[in-house]
């Protein structure tokens, strides 16, 4: 057994060498050792003589010496080190909660990035807090699915948000405030608070302190674009390249970027090969899509929404995007069929307001479209944080509505920086 695995540490023990979540932590040699005795006995009691036999190859020290490096072993772990406990008689034992596996199920579900495996993702988490209440990594798991259900247009977030900020609050609370968890307050301050600065403070932070974390250099990029800071965004999706380029939001958020750019052209070059990399990521083909829309190749872009539909059928969003592709190929009656569709769905589920402005615009009902984007500023819609560049918002730039509401949630930024009432 070369590697051995329990919680997010892995234990190499050829090498000698200790991971959590797959970056080296240091630990001295008889530190190793000891843990490795406790983990090849998880579950069981490992008495001093045990201890002193096996992960000293039987040398005399004393129990205190024992003591130390047990202790040592446990600060290493962290949050996680109360999963060793001592009984003076029976010696040290390394236990395993029973949420670890409702964690791990829960975090195989949200990887799913879809709106019901995020709400399989909860239901592990939830029960894994009411197992171990004093578990960190449960209420990060559901703070970050909550975050997922708001960015991508799951659910209302008016909803879910609010559920968010309590359990990161709590994440916080019981395991510190670890990289992964300034990431997503980042990402909360600048898609749903517009609070730009406070925002790319965080993710400064989390760079500084686990530059190896690549989700945090895209969700930075997508603060720079909001800011029009569009070179600031490339730099930030190339330093993620350099880190982890098999991030999955990476390609698809560098296609994005090329889009948002109106360069559509390196846009598809580069879907193609984001789509032979992540063949089953909706979003990236949502985003190929856009540009091959764009580019005028609209039966290829329609064929790409539809796989996208199919792959996440509980995103209506997708289904707006294959209405407004018909209408300008002018299959103007499916697109009215789907439209008809998604406002029946409405009436029981969350359906995001910015794509709805998008696909009645694209039928000619622009008042329509007016009152969909005010909808979605209310409902403060995830979507909304690239009005400033996305070119679906070009037919729309002059109208006097959307310039009231571009000017209104600009005023809105500022104050949120400057700390005064929005």
């Amino acid at each position: 057994m070369p590697e051995i695995t329990i919680g997010p540490f892995t234990l190499d023990t050829a090498s000698g060498r200790m991971l959590r979540d797959g970056a080296e932590i240091r630990l001295r040699p008889q530190a190793l050792h000891a843990l490795e005795v406790l983990l090849r006995n998880t579950g069981r009691p490992v008495s001093y003589e045990q201890m002193i036999a096996e992960a000293w190859k039987g040398t005399h020290v004393s129990k205190h010496t024992v003591d130390v490096t047990v202790g040592e072993v446990k600060k290493t772990l962290g949050e996680y080190g109360r999963w060793i406990t001592h009984r003076p008689k029976a010696g040290y034992r390394l236990e395993v909660p029973t949420s670890e596996e409702l964690v791990r199920k829960g975090w195989h579900f949200f990887n799913r990035r879809t709106r019901e495996g995020a709400e399989l993702a909860i239901q592990c988490f939830e029960h894994a807090a009411a197992e171990c209440p004093g578990d960190a990594r449960t209420y990060e798991g559901l703070s970050t699915c909550y975050l997922m259900l708001a960015t991508f247009g799951m659910r209302p977030p008016g909803e879910v948000y609010p559920k968010f900020l309590e359990t990161h609050e709590q994440a916080v609370a019981l395991g510190g405030l670890r990289p992964e968890l300034r990431a997503n307050r980042g990402h909360g301050l600048h898609m749903f608070e517009q609070h730009f600065e406070p925002a790319e403070a965080e993710f400064l932070a989390a760079i500084a302190e686990k530059p190896s974390l690549g989700t945090v250099y895209v969700r930075a990029a997508l603060l720079y674009v909001t800011m029009d800071r569009l070179d600031d965004a490339a730099a930030m999706l190339a330093r993620c390249e350099a880190k982890d380029p098999l991030v999955p939001t990476l390609p698809a958020t560098v296609v994005l970027l090329r889009f948002w750019r109106r360069d559509f052209d390196a846009a598809i070059a580069y879907g193609k090969q984001a789509i032979e990399l992540h063949p089953y990521l909706q979003i990236v083909r949502v985003n190929y899509a856009q540009a091959l829309e764009f580019s005028g190749r609209l039966s290829e872009a329609l064929a790409q929404y539809k796989l996208a539909s199919v792959m996440s059928p509980d995103l209506p969003w997708l289904r707006a995007l294959e209405a407004t592709c018909l209408a300008k190929m002018g299959q103007t009656a499916g697109a009215r069929e789907i439209l008809e569709e998604l406002e029946h769905l409405r009436r029981s589920e969350y359906v995001d307001a910015f794509y709805q402005s998008v696909l009645h615009e694209a039928l000619g009902h622009r008042a329509e479209a007016m009152n969909e984007l005010e909808r979605a500023v209310d409902e403060n819609s995830a979507f909304l944080y690239s009005m400033n560049v996305d070119p679906k918002m070009d037919v729309l730039r002059g109208d006097a509505r959307y310039q009231r509401l571009e000017a209104e949630r600009s005023l809105k930024s500022t104050r949120a920086g400057s700390g005064k009432p929005a």
